[in-house]
């Protein structure tokens, strides 16, 4: 279907008229061409001669290029048909933790030595990816919680948003109270019982302004599902070298993690590998989705770009038309003087004019 979106520009259309009804007329100061024969001429013709061609083809060209801007500018599409959206009425959340730790190469994925993060990106940006019907967005997290990607339908992005996250982006320290404060102040908005922030962490709070379990509380007033995941390798997984290299799955804070669950409704995850990571990712996938009320969009497509090459074209010839008279369309398209396609006819005014001499 052919539509304008917005119609109301029509209402412009009289405004070069109002123009010049206000404005002074222009002088040109240039002499008009007198012809002292022009009498002889009209008896020719058999019609009165005219100074000017008339006003509606003086004045056609340039309502014609009006028109085309105001049918651009009035953004003409063709509206294709309703197209349903799936749509769960879920608002996901996923907060990543980027402090330095996350670099530990503790996770086995695959038979290979994987770091954190990667692992992290590689399962959870399967996740957000296969969520369709939700909007999602992330949250990277450190010493500060910043939001990468707001709650949006264009899965496809916030997953290479993830990928691109690098570490100690965010700083070295780790705010969850923060991050779990940021997504609380983005999905308060949203409708109620559809609001879920994933919150992915090797460590303890140790940064930021908002206690953790502060911030569960206040989410857990406003509706906020909190389901966290803690990640890394246990010590002993490692060896007895893990102790002395320092694991930073020692400074997890598994009760912490535990509380802000409990307090919001959720569940705590633990991730010691990546099949343990895997399974968690499937049990994600079966949260129950919120039902709302089906919605459709129209694909539109625009076409305002046809007038407007349309009005760029006639603008081109009208300044081609004023700037050099004689060119070769003016040729092809005009007629030329009517004595010099006829040669004759000047021996017959010479001859009148000689009769009335006499």
């Amino acid at each position: 279907m052919f539509e304008f979106a917005w119609p109301w520009i029509f209402a412009l259309l009289p405004l070069p008229w109002l123009m010049r009804i206000v404005l002074p007329v222009a002088d040109s100061g240039e002499p008009a061409l007198k012809v002292s024969f022009l009498s002889d001429l009209e008896g020719l013709a058999r019609r009165r001669a005219r100074a000017n061609l008339p006003a509606w083809r003086q004045q056609a060209p340039f309502i014609l290029l009006w028109l085309l801007l105001l049918i651009a500018a009035a953004r003409p599409q063709w509206l294709g048909e309703p197209l349903p959206i799936a749509a769960s009425g879920r608002d996901l959340l996923v907060a990543v933790d980027v402090s330095g730790s996350m670099d530990f190469p503790d996770m086995q994925w695959q038979d290979e030595d994987v770091s954190r993060l990667s692992l992290v990106k590689h399962l959870l940006g399967d996740f957000l990816e296969g969520r369709d019907g939700d909007r999602v967005g992330l949250i990277l997290f450190g010493s500060q919680a910043y939001l990468q990607a707001p709650l949006t339908f264009d899965r496809r992005t916030v997953r290479i948003w993830l990928d691109e996250a690098r570490i100690g982006i965010a700083g070295k320290n780790t705010a969850i109270g923060d991050a779990i404060g940021l997504a609380l102040k983005r999905l308060r908005q949203r409708p109620a019982q559809s609001r879920v922030l994933i919150l992915v962490t090797d460590g303890a709070n140790n940064g930021g302004e908002i206690d953790p379990l502060t911030a569960a509380r206040l989410a857990a007033e406003e509706g906020v599902k909190i389901y966290p995941i803690g990640i890394g390798a246990d010590p002993e997984q490692n060896g007895p070298l893990a102790f002395l290299a320092g694991n930073p799955t020692m400074d997890l804070d598994e009760p912490a993690l535990k509380a802000i669950a409990e307090a919001t409704g959720g569940r705590y995850f633990r991730a010691r590998d990546g099949q343990e990571l895997l399974e968690i990712k499937k049990t994600l996938d079966q949260l129950e989705p919120v039902t709302q009320q089906p919605t459709q969009a129209r694909p539109a497509q625009a076409l305002y770009s046809w007038p407007l090459a349309a009005a760029l074209l006639m603008s081109l010839l009208l300044v081609v038309r004023e700037r050099w008279p004689d060119n070769l369309l003016q040729r092809l398209f005009t007629r030329s003087n009517f004595l010099q396609q006829h040669p004759d006819w000047r021996q017959r005014l010479k001859r009148l004019r000689l009769r009335r001499r006499r």
